[in-house]
């Protein structure tokens, strides 16, 4: 029961922890636009932390972006400090002055994002490929709220706010820059 009862309270502070919000005053006169920023070829260094501040796994990806005017496509190659690998591509749909909808494997429905001055909120469910412990790759089921800041014209911060079942799993820090 005692442990029951810590489990819940981990629950309600968990989800009680702040987050960004496109309300948030901007924190320079940037616009973000998204097409700009990812069109071309990119590099990111990132990693995974769980709700306790663990940091339990870290990455490389090259990134390259293909902006031809109704679509973005992003091909995405990850290599983990493991030495694995995974790929990702997204195609990405201007719906709006502000507005994205993007696609790729492993995305259930539709992602959706908004610009809002110097940000960009993406929201996700993915089926996330993740090893485990004992060896064959597990399957999870997560949402990503998804924020990222232009820095400057050359870089970008992201910040990635995860979910299971709707409770707070951790998070995923990328510093993203163009070549």
């Amino acid at each position: 029961m005692r442990v029951g009862m810590m489990l819940g309270a981990l629950a309600v502070l968990t989800a009680c922890t702040g987050k960004p919000s496109l309300n948030d005053a901007s924190l320079s006169t940037r616009e973000f636009e998204l097409e700009e920023f990812f069109d071309g070829r990119l590099v990111a260094y990132g990693q995974f932390q769980d709700i306790f501040g663990t940091v339990r796994r870290q990455f490389k990806v090259q990134i390259q972006g293909d902006w031809d005017g109704e679509r973005l496509r992003l091909v995405e190659d990850f290599v983990y400090e493991d030495g694995s690998t995974e790929q990702r591509i997204w195609t990405l749909r201007k719906t709006g002055d502000e507005t994205w909808e993007g696609t790729a494997p492993g995305v259930i429905g539709v992602a959706k994002g908004v610009e809002t001055g110097d940000r960009f909120n993406w929201q996700y469910t993915i089926d996330l490929p993740v090893p485990s412990a004992d060896g064959p790759t597990e399957t999870l089921r997560v949402t990503f709220d998804d924020w990222m800041w232009q820095l400057s014209e050359d870089r970008l911060f992201n910040r990635a706010y995860m979910k299971r079942f709707g409770i707070n799993i951790g998070d995923v820090s990328i510093s993203f820059e163009k070549l």
